[in-house]
């Protein structure tokens, strides 16, 4: 089983830029998307159910910003669309599809850069969202939990760790909660499969850093412990660029 996680900063611009070519090049099972900017009556759905999609979508309230979806060809047997908490829930951050065996959630965390204001938003998400899960694997045991946490976990995850002790995202304080939330019960399946430096799923706009590849790695798949044996494979696609990030594949069995 491949699955994708995506973080297309604008699902319509992604679109007018090879995304759904691309996608059905890669033949994934189930793709999670962030930062879809868009209501699904926005979009022509038809271009994925023509894949072989489904679709599940949860928007923000405010148009254009933030928004997550799940495109999967294994029909799910619930979805549980946000996470029971209006104050995240407007923002559109939370989708999770169950299957027989696993459950699969499209996450987008809050971004602190612009601000104090969003920082302190940011680090009361982190704290309450990881109540959230711990509830949540009562009833739920196996888990991937797909999306941009905005959070780069190591010095090995960014391109200059030193030039950005103080940049949200890398912040001591996002480091520790990443620790903690990895130590609770899940696996960074990225890293369980490649240990090697310099691959980032994020780059900025600016002085050509993604042709430079001075970038980030914010996108995850976190599988819960139970699933360590199933994983099979995961890479990071830099050469997709539909984005300022790029997909990120975990492969299970």
């Amino acid at each position: 089983m491949k699955i994708l996680t995506y973080n297309v900063n604008g699902i319509r611009s992604a679109i007018s830029k090879g995304f759904v070519e691309w996608l059905r090049a890669t033949n994934a099972d189930m793709v999670c998307l962030q930062e879809v900017k868009a209501e699904k009556e926005n979009i022509d759905a038809s271009v994925f159910e023509e894949l072989g999609y489904q679709i599940y979508w949860h928007s923000a309230e405010k148009k254009g910003y933030s928004g997550v979806a799940i495109l999967t060809k294994v029909t799910p047997k619930h979805v549980e669309v946000g996470m029971g908490m209006e104050i995240y829930d407007r923002e559109g951050r939370v989708l999770r599809t169950d299957f027989e065996d696993f459950s699969l959630m499209s996450v987008y965390m809050p971004s602190g850069s612009s601000g104090d204001v969003r920082q302190e938003f940011k680090m009361q998400w982190l704290a309450d969202f990881e109540l959230y899960i711990k509830e949540l694997r009562k009833t739920v045991p196996n888990l991937i939990i797909s999306g941009d946490y905005n959070i780069c976990h190591q010095a090995i995850d960014i391109h200059n760790p030193k030039s950005n002790v103080n940049s949200s995202g890398f912040l001591p304080e996002e480091r520790d909660w990443m620790e903690q939330f990895l130590q609770s019960g899940f696996v960074d399946s990225f890293r369980h499969f490649n240990k090697e430096p310099h691959h980032y799923s994020w780059w900025s706009f600016r002085a050509g850093s993604r042709d430079k590849n001075l970038g980030w790695r914010i996108d995850y798949h976190l599988a819960t412990e139970t699933l360590r044996d199933r994983l099979t494979r995961s890479v990071i696609l830099p050469e997709a660029k539909h984005s300022d990030h790029c997909p990120v594949l975990v492969e299970m069995e």
